[in-house]
């Protein structure tokens, strides 16, 4: 009898304690999951937000006056920094630049010839009387532009110093005008086209005789080649709305050096340099 009683407490026990360890064992699994997912967010990279990319490089074309004719320009910039933070501010920009040009004389006027001599029923063409030569230059600079005042933000005005210099290429171009000149070994007078030389030197001056200019075309195949240097500074005001956009007004002076004289007009003396003034509005992007 005692025997079976030990028995059965013995068996109680064993149902308590299995029920006490089946209790427990849903709390260490929960413990296992909840480690397991925190050592797995752990080695989980951190993912944050990219920058946006710096903007290192700008584009831009413009067009100007010069005090003796116009400009085209082109320019390819690098901004240029040590400081990220500052790197879009736009503080020190260097570039490149293309840049053709028509000089002309300050003496030049254009005018018709409404009295000619020769035949009333000829009718006058504009034309520079006195002039000789058409120049043009095609520029090869290479320069830096830095920040003096104002505030490089989006929507202000900056103000920059640019200053540049490099090669520069004269194009002579024959000016040729439409006029009445003696035919060989006659006294009768012929329509002809003609430019500035020894030939017709003086019916070239003869503006009674003169009809008018012979177009710009005329001549283009006799252009000269005159190598030189130039160099120009100013000032440069940028009024972007964004930082990826390029406008901008540039002031200044700016010189070319020539290896001979530029004769464009006949009665005026000719020089190897040029010195002029010129103001551009340049658009663009940067990037």
């Amino acid at each position: 009898m005692n025997l079976r009683i030990n028995m059965g407490l013995v068996l109680v026990g064993m149902l308590c304690a299995g029920g006490v360890f089946g209790q427990q064992a849903p709390s260490a699994t929960k413990d296992t999951a909840a480690k397991t997912e925190i050592s797995t967010l752990a080695r989980r990279p951190i993912i944050r937000p990219k920058k946006p990319k710096p903007i290192t490089k700008e584009l831009s074309a413009g067009l100007g006056l010069t005090t003796d004719g116009w400009t085209i320009v082109v320019n390819k910039g690098w901004v240029k920094t040590d400081d990220e933070k500052n790197r879009d501010k736009f503080y020190s920009t260097r570039f490149a630049q293309i840049e053709f040009s028509e000089h002309k004389h300050v003496k030049e006027i254009k005018g018709t010839n409404t009295a000619l001599a020769m035949n009333g029923n000829d009718k006058p063409k504009p034309f520079i009387y006195g002039k000789i030569n058409n120049f043009y230059s095609l520029k090869l600079g290479y320069g830096n532009r830095r920040m003096i005042a104002g505030k490089p933000e989006p929507g202000t005005v900056s103000i920059h110093w640019v200053y540049s210099g490099g090669l520069s290429i004269g194009l002579l171009k024959p000016y040729y005008i439409d006029a009445y000149v003696l035919q060989d070994n006659s006294t009768q007078y012929v329509l002809k086209s003609i430019k500035y030389d020894e030939k017709y030197k003086e019916s070239f001056i003869q503006q009674q005789n003169i009809v008018g200019g012979s177009g710009w075309t005329k001549g283009l195949g006799e252009i000269k080649v005159v190598p030189g240097i130039q160099a120009k500074t100013g000032l440069h005001f940028d009024f972007a709305a964004t930082a990826k956009t390029k406008l901008a007004i540039e002031v200044g002076v700016g010189g070319e050096l020539y290896t001979k004289q530029i004769e464009i007009m006949a009665s005026q003396k000719a020089y190897p340099y040029l010195v002029n003034a010129y103001v551009t509005f340049q658009f663009g992007k940067r990037y």
